[in-house]
């Protein structure tokens, strides 16, 4: 078995599903780690086809207001985050990826420095073709912090309170983002439905 793999089954184990694609999701990916022998991405786009991200949605405790991405490739508003590096533990890609992506230090104080959230999903945007297999971490922050982003990556960025998410098409987001807010407010946010 390579090198992480256990680390990071053991990491996709702990997350409870909060439904029932969740739970698939989970189970694909713990037969995906049974079948493959590389877990990582070697080559961009898509080497091997299939391969492992960490997502840092960035939250507001206050309110559960999200800051999310214009993406340049992906056409969508998403959390930041990237491919976990081989060898790299998936929290450490969190970690790189906040500090690179919004020039700001991952605060893990929310939820702890384990996903909360996994997602197997197809690309899409200018770089369809392969699937990425999703960890989602929260990290702190607000509204008050100094984010700097990558022009080459983002067109912008911006804080989503629940009720913007919610009206806005889901179309805009990472196709699993809708499930993802709900599991927050139930997991980490039991009276921030405002």
């Amino acid at each position: 078995m390579q090198e992480g793999t256990e680390r990071v089954r053991a990491l996709i184990t702990g997350i409870v599903p909060a439904d029932e694609l969740e739970q698939a999701h989970r189970s694909s990916a713990l037969a995906w780690l049974d079948g493959t022998r590389d877990i990582y991405r070697r080559a961009k786009p898509a080497t091997p086809p299939q391969h492992l991200v960490s997502y840092t949605v960035l939250v507001d405790s206050a309110d559960l207001s999200v800051f999310l991405v214009d993406h340049v490739r992906a056409r969508l508003w998403l959390p930041p985050g990237g491919h976990v590096e081989p060898g790299e533990d998936p929290a450490a890609t969190a970690r790189r990826e906040t500090r690179e992506e919004l020039g700001i230090e991952a605060d893990f104080s929310i939820a702890g420095d384990q996903p909360v959230f996994i997602t197997v999903t197809r690309t899409a945007g200018l770089d369809p073709g392969h699937t990425d297999v999703s960890l989602w971490y929260v990290i702190s922050g607000s509204p008050r912090l100094s984010i700097a982003l990558d022009p080459a990556e983002f067109n912008g960025g911006r804080w989503w309170t629940a009720k913007e998410i919610e009206s806005a098409s889901p179309a805009n987001f990472d196709p699993h983002f809708g499930r993802f807010t709900r599991k927050l407010r139930s997991v980490i946010g039991a009276g921030h439905d405002r």
